[in-house]
C-alpha cells in the first residue's frame, strides 16, 4: 500500500424570491450539464433520501450506474457512455454535494452517499445494478455493493482505496496524501476564488504525465462546478468522513463480497494496492494495472480502461 500515488506529488416578494431561486437553479445545471451529452442520453433530477440528485440517463438493456470520484462530476464518464448503452442502461450521477445534486451539510459518510444511489436506482424501478465507481466513487460502490449485495450483479473499482481495510492507514498518512487532512474553515477560506490552484495538485501530481491527464477543458469544467456554494466545503467532508467510513468497512468486510470485482488501477498510482485490498473484501476478484497510468485512468489510459469496463460489463 505505500506504493500508492507515488508518482504523487464539487406576495410579490415571495414571487421574486422564488424567480431568483429558479434562476440560480437554472444557473447550477447548467454549470453541471456542461457540453452536449451523447445521443439519447437526457439530464434529469430525483429527490431521494432527503438530497436532490442530479443525473443523466440513456440506453437500454441491464443498468449500469457509474460513480465519479473527487475533483470531478459523472462528466468524466461522457466518452465511456456511447459504447455502455448498447447494451445497458446507463445511471450516471453527480454524488451528493457535487455538479448539479444539492450540497447539504451532513451525509458525506460513503455508506450515506450509497443509500443515496440505491434510493435512486430504486427510484427508477432497478431492482439489481452492475456499479462502477473511481476515487471517492470506488467507495460509495463498494458500501452500495456491501450494504445491498442483492441488488449488485457487477462491482468495479477504480484507482484509489478502501478505508478501514488491511494496511489502509499508510496511504491515509502519506504525506503527499496532505489534501485528506487539509479541511475546515481556514482551509475553505485559503481555496476559495482558487479551486483551480488547488485541483491542479490532484490533475497534475496524481497523473503519470500531466500532459496526458484531466484536459484543460474539463479542468475549467470542474473548477466552476466545485466552485458554486458548498461545493469545496462538501469536498472536503468526503475526506473528514475516512475515519466512519474505516469503521463502516471494517464491518462490511466481514461478510465477503460474492458478486464478480473488477479493480482497475494505475501502474504509476495505486498499483497492486487496491486489488489486494479487494481480495480481502470479495471473493471473486480480477485485477488489472494499467502500464504507464496515473490516478486518472479514464483520461490516461482509455485505449485500455474503456474496453476493460465494457468487456466486464457486458458479460452475461
Amino acid at each position: 500500500m505505500s506504493s500508492f500515488f507515488t508518482s504523487s506529488r464539487r406576495t410579490l416578494l415571495a414571487g421574486a424570491a422564488g424567480l431568483g431561486a429558479s434562476l440560480m437553479m437554472a444557473s447550477a445545471a447548467r454549470a453541471a450539464s456542461g457540453p452536449s451529452l451523447p445521443r439519447g442520453f437526457e439530464e434529469r433530477y430525483a429527490d431521494v433520501n432527503g438530497t436532490r440528485l442530479r443525473y443523466v440517463i440513456g440506453g437500454q438493456g441491464s443498468p449500469v450506474v457509474l460513480l465519479h470520484g473527487y475533483t470531478q462530476t459523472g462528466h468524466m464518464w461522457l466518452p465511456l457512455l456511447p459504447g455502455l448503452a448498447q447494451h445497458h442502461t446507463v445511471i450516471v450521477p453527480d454524488l451528493r454535494g457535487a455538479g448539479g445534486s444539492s450540497k447539504p451539510a451532513s451525509g458525506y459518510d460513503k455508506k450515506t452517499l450509497a443509500v443515496d444511489i440505491h434510493a435512486l436506482t430504486t427510484f427508477l424501478g432497478h431492482e439489481r445494478v452492475r456499479i462502477v465507481g473511481h476515487d471517492i466513487g470506488l467507495m460509495v460502490a463498494y458500501a452500495f455493493a456491501a450494504q445491498f449485495p442483492q441488488a449488485t450483479e457487477r462491482l468495479v473499482l477504480m484507482d484509489a482505496f478502501l478505508p478501514g481495510v488491511g494496511d489502509w492507514k499508510q496511504v491515509w498518512l502519506l504525506r503527499d496524501l496532505w489534501h485528506f487532512h487539509f479541511t475546515g474553515e481556514t482551509a475553505l477560506a485559503l481555496v476559495k476564488g482558487r479551486e483551480r490552484t488547488y485541483f491542479e495538485h490532484f490533475w497534475n501530481d496524481f497523473a503519470a504525465d500531466p500532459k496526458r491527464s484531466v484536459p484543460e477543458a474539463d479542468r475549467k469544467f470542474y473548477a466552476k462546478a466545485y466552485a458554486q456554494p458548498g461545493g469545496m466545503q462538501a469536498g472536503f467532508e468526503y475526506f473528514k468522513s475516512f475515519e466512519r467510513d474505516a469503521q463502516d468497512f471494517a464491518g462490511f468486510a466481514a461478510t465477503p463480497l460474492t458478486m464478480p470485482v473488477l479493480v482497475l488501477t494505475g501502474e504509476k498510482a495505486s498499483g497492486n494496492g487496491l486489488i489486494e485490498q479487494a481480495k480481502l473484501v470479495a471473493s471473486n476478484v480480477q485485477g488489472q494495472v494499467v502500464p504507464g497510468s496515473g490516478h486518472w485512468l479514464m483520461e490516461e489510459a482509455p485505449q485500455v480502461v474503456i474496453p476493460a469496463l465494457t468487456t466486464f460489463l457486458d458479460a452475461p
